[in-house]
Parts: structure tokens; sequence; C-alpha cells
């Protein structure tokens, strides 16, 4: 878009919306304003500012104002430019593909969208909003409250339940910004419509503007930020930070979607120091998807021992013989095939797509969530499926296309060794505590909210180690359900004392020798806590007499061969 007549002046004054004084020439002259804004941070008295002159005899004013400098910033201020931009940049190929049918103003129920489009089948509805309010490098709309504004988000989503593709496009009249946010300072209710629209399926789109005294073209995207600022803010600042003080963690050395995923899946529920021997044992005997899809199923569980949550391998084999038949023994590479395969949730699916891959997909853990929580002083419980949503948007959104691998892990590791959780931040080492808005409200120990989980199901049980010499009884518990397929020391419900449990001993046909009472025991599983005690009965020819069906094995086929779960840890010892 190119202007013709365009003069050099400097602002005077601005006694209503529609005029201001400006001196021209050594002239003051009267200049008609378009846009009607508030505008107050650019219309300052001795702004340089660009006015076009107006040759129409009708007109009142003979100058149009178009362009105001701000410092180094050239910023347009003429209203009708954005959709003129815009409908050039649609005739030309953007985003539909070669022409497209345009038709400016087209009427839809109750509102008037500003273009019609038809392209490779679909139509289309575009709203498009002129951007000149900035600060700091950062754009908003509106600089003024907008209703108009606000029913045209609703009539857009509407528009989308019936099958029209829908667009608002945020023209930043000028350069050199860093991201988009709407101007919830003026009117929240136009953000709420905003995110509203977003989540019924509405394109939300902002690109800046080449703009010279006398042309203006649509040029580059900028990022949009409807949830946090903080947040935006932060990603530079968590990245750096990450990249000088990360762990060492053998998982970081050969980054491959197999690695991230098995250590991802360990670390659940368990600390990272803990996870390393078990990460390199596992790698060791099964590097590859291939391996693990084909191990036995005993020998794997043997692998996992001491990691508890057994369900989880087990659903790692099944979504490695996944691989090997969906996707011929290759990872997948898109965040929805990792999400498709089993065991695999939107954490560990985010974890390699960006991990590995470089996809700009949340990875947000208990980490994440204390953090984000902390940084925008968030009251809201992170118990709540909605709120863990809510955040993964916001995280994914401020995600930098070219570092979402370090500022994912980065996120993670601040949680992980800085923004700790129990009350125990420490806000002196962290890169960001200067935005952090829970530290400025002095709150940072009160968050994240989190609601106390139902209290726990005690079961008491009685543990047996039955001995012959060299020899122990264990059983296999059932496929399904706690400890599925593991292998167990036989137990009983309730506490026995030595009475009922030589009884019991006699009831399966074992005559004990010696009993004695060894340490008392717990072990606490989601749901459900084991409250233990524990014997120890030596019995002669344990094998030929029980009537019950065990496994009798020695001591280093227990150790080599038989998964234990580490419910069991305490009895270990006897083993």
């Amino acid at each position: 878009m190119k202007y013709e007549r365009i003069e050099k002046a400097v602002f005077l004054e601005r006694p209503n919306r529609f005029i201001a004084y400006a001196e021209l020439n050594s002239k003051r002259e009267t200049i008609h304003v378009k846009n009607t804004g508030r505008c107050a941070e650019l219309l300052i008295p001795g702004a340089v500012i660009y006015v076009q002159r107006n040759d129409s005899p009708a007109r009142k004013t003979g100058w149009d104002l178009i362009a105001v400098e701000k410092g180094k910033r050239l910023i347009n201020m003429d209203s009708q430019i954005p959709n003129r931009v815009v409908q050039e940049w649609l005739e030309s190929g953007h985003p539909f593909g070669d022409r497209p049918y345009v038709k400016p103003e087209t009427t839809y129920k109750n509102s008037r969208f500003d273009f019609y489009v038809e392209a490779e089948g679909r139509r289309n509805f575009i709203e498009v909003k002129g951007v000149t309010l900035e600060e700091n490098g950062v754009v908003r709309f509106p600089d003024a409250p907008s209703e108009r504004a606000v029913k045209h988000m609703s009539e857009l989503s509407s528009a989308v339940k019936e099958g029209y593709g829908a667009w608002v496009i945020f023209v930043v009249q000028m350069k050199g910004v860093r991201y988009f946010m709407p101007n919830v300072d003026t009117h929240p209710a136009f953000g709420n419509a905003l995110r509203e629209a977003r989540k019924a399926g509405v394109k939300i789109l902002a690109y800046d503007c080449k703009v010279a005294a006398d042309s203006i073209e649509l040029d580059e995207a900028v990022p949009v930020v409807l949830g946090s600022p903080v947040l935006k803010e932060a990603v530079d600042p968590i990245i750096s930070w990450y990249r000088e003080n990360k762990r060492d963690l053998p998982w970081r050395h050969d980054v491959s979607a197999y690695h991230v995923w098995i250590s991802e899946i360990m670390l659940q529920q368990t600390r990272v120091e803990a996870v390393k021997p078990y990460y390199e044992r596992f790698l060791k005997e099964l590097p590859t998807v291939e391996d693990l899809a084909e191990v036995q199923e005993d020998k794997l569980l043997k692998l996992w021992e001491g990691l508890g949550y057994y369900n989880r391998v087990k659903n790692m084999q099944k979504a490695a013989q996944q691989i090997m038949m969906d996707y011929h023994g290759e990872f997948p590479h898109t965040y929805e095939e990792i999400r498709s395969l089993k065991g695999i949730g939107n954490y560990t699916a985010g974890a390699v797509s960006s991990f590995v891959y470089g996809l700009a997909k949340a990875a947000v853990d208990g980490n994440v969530l204390r953090v984000v929580s902390r940084l925008t002083a968030s009251r809201d419980d992170i118990m709540k499926a909605g709120v863990r949503t809510r955040i993964e948007a916001e995280v994914e959104e401020v995600i930098p296309p070219d570092a979402a691998s370090d500022f994912n892990q980065g996120l993670i590791e601040l949680g992980a060794i800085v923004c700790l959780p129990g009350g125990k931040p420490k806000c002196g080492e962290c890169p960001v505590s200067y935005l952090c808005r829970a530290r400025l409200l002095g709150v940072e120990k009160e968050l994240p909210v989190r609601t106390k989980p139902k209290a726990r199901k005690i079961e008491n049980r009685t543990v047996l180690i039955l001995k012959d010499g060299s020899t122990l009884a264990i059983k296999k518990r059932p496929p399904k359900g706690l400890l599925a397929g593991l292998y167990e020391l036989p137990n009983l419900e309730g506490h026995l004392n030595k009475k009922e449990v030589i009884e019991y001993c006699h009831s399966i046909g074992l005559s004990p020798l010696h009993i004695k009472k060894v340490k008392d025991a717990k072990h606490i599983f989601s749901h459900v806590e084991w409250h233990m005690i524990g014997y120890e009965i030596k019995v002669d020819e344990l094998e030929k007499n029980c009537s019950r069906e065990m496994i009798f094995a020695s001591r280093s086929e227990i150790k080599e061969k038989y998964p234990i779960p580490s419910a069991f840890e305490a009895y270990r010892e006897r083993l």
C-alpha cells in the first residue's frame, strides 16, 4: 500500500477524537484523525507526524493523519489501512493459496465481518483489528472498551459451529514488537471473549507491518498471548538459566525418543538419583524398541523391580509392540501419534515431542504446575483437570519454536531444584523471581493450591517367610488388580499372632520347626496402605508337603529371576 502527497509535521493538540492541530510548514493546520481511538500515548505535543494532503474541496480539513513517530518506531495511524493491507495479503495467496475469492464487508447474523473468503472448498469469515497501542514491545487491543469487538468474537464462534472457518487478524501497524495480547486493563471482557473464541476454533493471528512515511505492508507473524504475559516474559530468562545450570543426567547425553520415553516413565513418582541405575540397567538389557516389544514379561518386570507402578512398564511393552506393528519399529514423530501409544499421556507425549523433535508442545508435570502457579499467583486447585488443561494451554502458547526443548526442560528443572514444594522455594536462586507474582504478594509458600487426596484405605496383612534350608516359598499374584502378575511372599489378611500363624501352616500341610516374629513394615500404594507384620518360619520338606500352589525357589533364583515388588522391601534381607 503506497501513499501520495505525504508531508512531515509536528503534533500540537487534539481537541476531540476527530481532529488534531499540527504545525506544518510553519503554519497551524487542522488535521483529520481517522483513528478515533484513545491513542493518548502516541499523540503527545511535539511528536513528529506524517500527514496526507486531501484535495477534496468538500472537506473542511485539508489533511489526514497517516503516521506518528514514537522513539525510533514509526506507527501507522490510518484506521482504514488494516483492511486494505489484509486484502492485499489475501489476494496475494496468504493463507489460502492462489486465487481465493475475497469479498469485503459481509453480513452474518447480527454482525458485519470485514471479509468473506472462499478457498479450497471452505467458506471463511475474517475480522480485522488494527493495533497501535504499544508499550515495551508489547502491543495490545483495544485501547478503549469495545462492545462491538466482543460481539464479533461471539458471532465468529457461532460461525465455526455452522461449519465456517473463522479468523481474527490483528494488524500491528508497526515493526519491532515482541508479542500481542488483549488489553485486559481497558476491557477484560474482550480478553475473555478472545479466549473463548479460540477454544471454539476461531484462529487468532497477529502480523506486524513494514511502515514508512508513505507506505505500509503486512509482514511477519507476531506471537499471540491470550494466557499469562508473566509466563511469556519468563521464557528467555528460564532458557538462559537452564542452559547454564541443567543437571548432568544420563538421558540427556544421547537424546532419542526411546531414551526420553523410558526415563520419563521411570521418573514418575521416583527421585532422579534413584532412577539413574535403573535407567542404565534397563537400556543395557533392552537397548531398542524391538527388544522391549519382544522381552518376556518376567524379565521385564524383574528389570523394573523396585520402581513400583508395574502397570507402567507393562503399558510400555504394549506401546513398543504398537510401534513395531503400526510404525515399522520407528518411534512416531508427531504429538498425536505419540499420545496414541498405550500408557502415554499429555505430559509424556509433550516431553518426547519437545525434547526430541523440538515441537512446541507443553510438558506439564507437578514441577511445572507449581512453577506456573507461583509465577502467576494462581489460587486455582492444580488437582483439577480443568486447571491442568488451562496451564498446559498457557505454557504451549509461549513455547518458542526454536527452543521448545530447553524451555520445557527449564520449567521442569526450575521446579525440581529451585522452586521446591512444601513451602521451600529458593527464591534467591530463581532467574524469574523478579517476575513472580506470588513472591511480590508474599504468598509463594502458600502456593500451589492442592486439595488433599482422600484418605487411603488401610489394609492389615501378615507376611510369611516360609523357609526350608536355602529354599523359600513365593507366589505369583493374579493377572489383574494390584501388583498384577508379580511375585510376592505369601501373606494373609489381618494381623495374626503366632498361634494363628501356626494353625494356618498346619492347614496347608506344613509343620513349623521354628517361628520368629520379624519387623513390622508399611507400604503406600495410590489408594491403599498395607500395614504389615511378618514371621520367619522354618519348616521341613516345604515343597513336598505344602498343599497350596506356590513356587519354591533358591535365594539366587529369586534375586535373578523373580520380580518381587517393593511392597516387600522390608523383608528382602530375609530372602
